[in-house]
């Protein structure tokens, strides 16, 4: 499966659709809540893991199947608001760009 396949809808692929060796975290609206730097510090400790894959796994309209959300490695939340998946999508990458310029030290990121 390629990058790209897996940012189809969940419930396309089932249970089928988890990377083999990838560290999977489902993105729920009550899942746990970290800030940009915690999660920069935890993206480099799941990257040092295994095949250093890291798979993030964002639901359509119905969410997440449970099925699917129950075998993640971990549950995290961008908000408490509920977001189209499109958007979601946006918002969780800029979220991994500033922990990549955390860990790099450079200047985009305002976190002190």
């Amino acid at each position: 499966m390629s990058p790209f396949d897996a940012a189809r809808p969940a419930d396309s692929y089932g249970q089928a659709s988890m990377i083999e060796g990838a560290f999977v975290v489902a993105m729920e609206v009550d899942g746990e809540r970290l800030t940009s730097v915690e999660l920069s510090q935890r993206l480099e400790r799941w990257g040092a893991r295994g095949k250093g894959l890291v798979a993030f796994l964002i639901g359509g309209a119905e969410g997440i199947p449970n099925a699917l959300s129950a075998r993640a490695d971990l549950r995290l939340s961008l908000s408490s608001f509920t977001f189209p998946h499109r958007l979601a999508r946006v918002m969780l990458l800029e979220q991994l760009y500033r922990s990549m310029t955390l860990q790099r030290g450079e200047p985009y990121a305002r976190e002190e």
